[in-house]
């Protein structure tokens, strides 16, 4: 006698697809939230009632309101990164690239919510995975950015990519840390620009 086997089923449910994008919502509207009042504190009951989700459903889908923040925070941050990575490419060579670069990623309206995510991280240890999650995906989408107009231009850099993208976002944000935490001194006293090694060939410029 034949048994008849049962496929496992592969398509979302309605309920899972309406968790997402619920989830999605919250994350997109907190990001919205923290680029029209950057800096300011937003609670639980302002987040819930502009994503249109009562205020319980924050804690069911992220734990807490610290995650939901950290998402956020990271996703300003990414689209941010895109924003600047269409800039950079008008670059005519490696030198304006790594100026325009530097100047842009200080400017960047994300900061300071992703100054208040590392933060989190460190103060609160159950947020650290959520933290590197969302560092790892930049860190990658950088190294991909770099690569493919080192290969389009010609260009080349002086260590591998993935350590210049590492080594280029730990210097911004980590100067954005000292100065929030009270360090003397303003963006035109860092030489971000030169945390990039990327030039024009093979001989110094």
């Amino acid at each position: 006698m034949e048994t008849k086997r049962t496929e496992a089923r592969t398509t979302p449910t309605p309920a899972l697809d309406r968790g997402r994008a619920t989830r999605r919502r919250l994350i997109e509207t907190t990001a919205r939230l923290h680029k029209e009042r950057p800096g300011a504190e937003l609670s639980v009951a302002e987040i819930a009632k502009a994503a249109g989700v009562y205020p319980n459903q924050i804690t069911y889908y992220f734990g807490s309101k610290d995650s939901l923040l950290v998402h956020a925070a990271f996703l300003g941050l990414l689209h941010d990164a895109r924003r600047i990575e269409r800039i950079a490419r008008q670059a005519p060579d490696a030198a304006t690239f790594r100026h325009t670069i530097a100047r842009a990623v200080l400017a960047m309206p994300s900061l300071p919510s992703v100054t208040k995510a590392l933060a989190a991280g460190i103060s609160k240890p159950e947020l650290a995975p959520v933290v590197d999650q969302h560092l790892q995906l930049l860190f990658r989408q950088s190294e991909r950015f770099a690569g493919q107009l080192v290969r389009k231009r010609g260009w080349q850099a002086r260590r591998p990519l993935d350590v210049e993208a590492r080594t280029f976002w730990s210097t911004a944000l980590g100067a954005v840390l000292l100065v929030r935490a009270g360090a003397h001194g303003t963006n035109a006293d860092l030489d971000l620009a030169g945390a990039l090694t990327i030039h024009d060939g093979p001989g110094p410029e």
